[in-house]
């Protein structure tokens, strides 16, 4: 018999994840809500002796690694945790404060969803909840939330699923509709192993599914990131090197060898502070497509990649990885920190899943939602750049190339067989098409080439820490200039082409 797994209530999960001795409650008397003398008066005075709290939720202050946080926690055995009037307020007020002191916010809910013996007033309560924490992310503050066994209903409805990062404890139950409702409404259990924290984070519902022992140093290093001042020390520029005038062909050729430095190994070696996320946080998942938090020197930062390594003939890029790119875009600007788009892709899904799942709207709303981004943005094109999928990473305020890399509308195979018949003239048609990284610099269409001695196979590590140098150098050189003036610049560059 497998032994339960542990879960702390409110206390004892704060003197877990909190630095020791750091913990002050905002709490005040809850709100009245129920007649003196009345059942519901009995019930919450029996939940009150019961929980050792005097609500389904605490609320407070508190410093994980060193940083200062707000704290919103449920207390399960309060009432199921259930969220009636008074919680709510607490959880609206502790938004507005951390809102007003500019402190990020960690939630950590477990609750059966709204609470019963208040009914539709309790309920619509989500909205003024959802209102203050949209309030909140709109003045870039830092939400993390932990969903602990059980969090249902409308809790995980509103604030329970609005966090910028989402982790959930190991084996919670975490859903819309409680099992017993649904039994109760369809004559028939609910399927098994749905409401789980670990099927939930396979369909790119959660970051991550951590005990609360491991989530400290998580929380602390997504802090350490996003609160971290920018460093605007300049940083010198990659110098340019002369470079051979090569075939197209042959850096196409070269772009595709299994040993070329992708994403993850220009973060593991040219990166540091490396917080990887994880789905679109609404239901889907693309391993193809790489999110993370990083730091490129002193400079925190989104990172969206293509992961040429997580692509197979069976499973290319797809509509999904967009979105998950398109989350990448949201937290940049939800946390205002610059975002790094790689490009390095054999192209995106032809299929019927990719029709029906809406490949070519998302490339759209990628390319319309890159151009007008508030905050800061490089595109690295690391190799491959195939088709659309590569292009609805492109336009930033600075596109550095790795000078193997290259950008076409087809695969240059693909090209040929369109035009003649056989893909056999593709290294024709890759010359013709002007795809290498020589003829984008000529063309305007990338700012700056990272040469590479002869191959980034070879070279791994020197050619990642050269290619972390140029994107820390336009970083540098972005953030320091009016965000106003930046947004013309990019404008003004994609206009002309």
């Amino acid at each position: 018999m497998s032994e339960r797994p542990r879960r702390p209530g409110a206390h004892e999960l704060l003197a877990e994840v909190l630095d020791e001795g750091s913990f002050l409650s905002w709490d005040e008397a809850p709100l009245e809500v129920a007649p003196a003398g009345s059942t519901y008066a009995a019930e919450l005075a029996a939940a009150a002796e019961r929980a050792g709290t005097d609500e389904s939720i605490i609320t407070g202050e508190g410093r994980i690694h060193g940083h200062r946080v707000a704290v919103i926690v449920g207390e399960f055995t309060f009432l199921a945790g259930s969220i009636g009037r008074a919680a709510a307020e607490r959880v609206t007020l502790a938004f507005e404060r951390a809102t007003r002191e500019r402190v990020p916010l960690f939630a950590a809910p477990a609750s059966g969803g709204t609470r019963m013996q208040e009914g539709t007033p309790a309920f619509v309560t989500m909205v003024k909840i959802s209102g203050a924490v949209a309030a909140f992310k709109a003045a870039q503050l830092p939400y993390i939330t932990y969903l602990r066994h059980p969090t249902t209903g409308g809790v995980l409805a509103s604030w329970g699923s609005l966090g910028h990062v989402t982790v959930a404890e190991p084996g919670a139950t975490i859903g819309f509709l409680g099992a017993r409702v649904y039994e109760a409404l369809y004559g028939e259990p609910f399927p098994a192993d749905v409401q789980t924290a670990e099927n939930l984070y396979e369909h790119g519902l959660l970051d991550a599914v951590l005990p609360v022992e491991a989530l400290p140093p998580i929380a602390g290093r997504f802090l350490d990131l996003v609160l971290a001042p920018h460093d605007t020390e300049p940083v010198p520029a990659v110098p340019r090197e002369p470079l051979p005038d090569l075939p197209a062909w042959e850096s196409v050729t070269r772009s595709r060898d299994p040993e070329r430095p992708g994403v993850r190994a220009l973060l593991k070696l040219g990166a540091t502070d490396v917080l990887p996320l994880f789905g679109t946080g609404a239901g889907e998942w693309d391993r193809s497509l790489f999110l993370a938090l990083a730091r490129f020197g002193g400079m925190p930062c989104v990172v969206l990649g293509q992961d040429r390594r997580a692509e197979r003939a069976e499973a290319p890029l797809g509509p999904s990885g967009l979105r998950v790119a398109r989350r990448g875009m949201k937290l940049a600007t939800e946390l205002g920190l610059p975002l790094v788009s790689v490009i390095d892709t054999a192209g995106a899904a032809l299929s019927k899943e990719a029709e029906e799942g809406g490949m070519a709207g998302e490339i759209a709303r990628c390319l319309a939602e890159l151009v007008v981004l508030p905050v800061p943005t490089v595109c690295v094109l690391l190799g491959q750049g195939t088709g659309g999928g590569a292009l609805a990473l492109m336009p930033a305020d600075r596109v550095v190339c790795a000078q193997h890399s290259w950008l076409s509308p087809l695969p240059p195979e693909g090209a040929s067989a369109i035009l003649h018949r056989t893909p056999d003239r593709a290294p024709e048609l890759a010359t013709q098409q002007r795809v290498r990284s020589l003829d984008l610099l000529e063309a305007g269409i990338v700012d700056r080439i990272v040469a590479e001695h002869p191959d980034a196979a070879q070279e791994p590590e020197a050619y990642c820490r050269r290619m972390a140098q140029a994107i820390r150098h336009e970083l540098g050189d972005l953030v320091a200039l009016p965000p106003e003036t930046r947004l013309q610049a990019r404008h003004a560059r994609w206009r002309a082409l």
